[in-house]
């Protein structure tokens, strides 16, 4: 006979009441890494990790990439969008059927602060892939044909992103709080962009496009010590006695008003809040982590039992840590119906100051605390998030013992620490922002509410 059905209530309960939770097991570091981290000889600094889990490596390379000029930003999208279609040794075809024959593949973005190139291989295909690499950092033509189409299909995609929500509320948040600094421009304008030649591409990569205070992170079936021989080989055309350049130092958040941000017709609106909080290796960040993920930075948060679960304000809220250079700042995101729009400015607002005032209890902390340390152990536990992680850390001067070693700071923080960090971080007159929506309905109960101005239609 077939075991009886029995439904997942019936199985999670006994006699004596609901099974009890299994005790998480103790806690490890999140890699155990064999690794090397150097710089090579053109002062590019390169990070090299053992994980050979699978047959495969994965690379990121990050190269600060800041622009003061008023063309910078769109010059940079197509130098992105055109960096692997061609070089002196290799058209598109050819880079593409020399990376399909080891299984890889690379890929290159930019933004205001950086370029980025990503890429994987099989890890006997790695040569290759650093040659192909190396060909397009010393070598891309920017073909006149090749910058024209891509120019052609990024003024279409810039066309569809302005318009949408998400964009048009990044882009307010930007400017409310950086004003005309370089970070804002993340997304160029599309006349800027339809006017940018490949000569102009070729000068910003000639200009830019530098080893020294940049960053390589390989991950993968390698042996660490003998890939750098190999790197220094590879990359050693690619060189300049001048630095990559960064980002000008952010402004300091300091708190203020609210901006309503007027989108007439709008049938939802976008709230973005933000402050401005600690890097990575303050002694305070690991209890902030936790507080912000008490707030709103995982799905069992106050932030969104109060305005999701309870109300249905919101399908999605979130709180998060933005990393710019050496600064960091948390904001918090929630996309409302215009009619709730006001109600759910006003719970954010007060789960920001119950915080502070009704710190987390114990067993929030324990819950945060097990969540963090999880995240951070499987997210490290793939090639891939492994070498994401790490190339974020290492923009900002951090390597593996940072990654290794943080569970540890995790596992130390107390109750005390964590409501001190909420009431330093969390109050609401430290933050300031925006609400993106229809100003004709939502300025009489938002202005009402307090701290919030109207602006300038977008």
């Amino acid at each position: 006979m077939s075991a009886p059905h029995r439904t997942a209530e019936e199985i999670g309960r006994t006699a004596a009441g609901p099974r009890p939770v299994p005790s998480l097991g103790t806690q490890r570091a999140a890699a155990d890494l064999s690794h090397v981290d150097t710089t090579l000889s053109n002062g590019l600094r390169v990070l090299a990790v053992r994980k050979a889990t699978v047959p495969l490596v994965e690379l990121r390379v990050w190269i600060p990439f800041a622009g003061d000029g008023e063309l910078h930003p769109a010059t940079a999208e197509v130098l992105a969008e055109t960096l692997l279609t061609g070089t002196a040794r290799r058209d598109r075809i050819e880079i593409d059927a020399d990376l399909a024959l080891i299984g890889g593949d690379l890929a290159s973005g930019v933004d205001p602060e950086r370029l980025a190139i990503t890429g994987t291989s099989l890890a006997d295909g790695l040569p290759t892939m650093l040659d192909v690499l190396a060909d397009a950092l010393t070598g891309a033509s920017y073909a006149d044909a090749e910058v024209e189409r891509e120019r052609e299909r990024l003024i279409e995609r810039i066309a569809v992103s302005r318009t949408q929500p998400r964009t048009i509320a990044r882009e307010a948040l930007q400017k409310h709080r950086y004003g005309d600094h370089p970070a804002v421009r993340e997304v160029p304008q599309a006349e800027d962009v339809a006017v940018v030649t490949p000569e102009q591409v070729r000068a910003l990569h000639r200009a830019s496009v530098l080893p020294r205070g940049s960053v390589l992170v390989l991950v993968g079936d390698i042996d660490p010590e003998t890939v750098i021989g190999d790197l220094e080989k590879a990359f050693g055309g690619w060189s300049s006695d001048r630095s990559a350049v960064r980002l000008p130092a952010l402004p300091e958040l300091t708190g203020g008003n609210v901006l309503l941000v007027p989108r007439a017709g709008a049938v939802q609106s976008q709230i973005r809040l933000s402050a401005q909080t600690v890097s990575r290796t303050d002694p305070r960040y690991p209890a902030l982590q936790l507080a912000n993920l008490v707030y709103g930075g995982y799905f069992s948060s106050r932030l969104v039992e109060n305005i999701r679960e309870d109300k249905g304000y919101t399908y999605s809220a979130h709180s998060g840590f933005e990393f710019t250079d050496q600064t960091a700042v948390v904001n918090v995101d929630a996309d409302t119906a215009t009619d709730a729009t006001a109600a759910a400015l006003m719970e954010t607002r007060y789960e920001l100051a119950r915080l502070g005032l009704v710190p987390p209890t114990a067993d929030e902390v324990e819950s945060v605390r097990q969540y963090a340390i999880g995240s951070l152990v499987t997210a490290a536990s793939s090639q891939g998030g492994l070498a994401a992680q790490l190339a974020a850390l290492a923009a900002t001067g951090l390597g593996a013992e940072w990654l290794a070693g943080h569970p540890e700071r995790l596992a130390a923080v107390t109750a005390e620490d964590v409501a001190n960090a909420a009431l330093e971080f969390f109050a609401p007159k430290r933050f300031t922002g925006v609400v993106v929506g229809d100003a004709d309905v939502l300025a009489p109960k938002l202005t009402a509410l307090g701290d919030v101005t109207v602006g300038e239609p977008t």
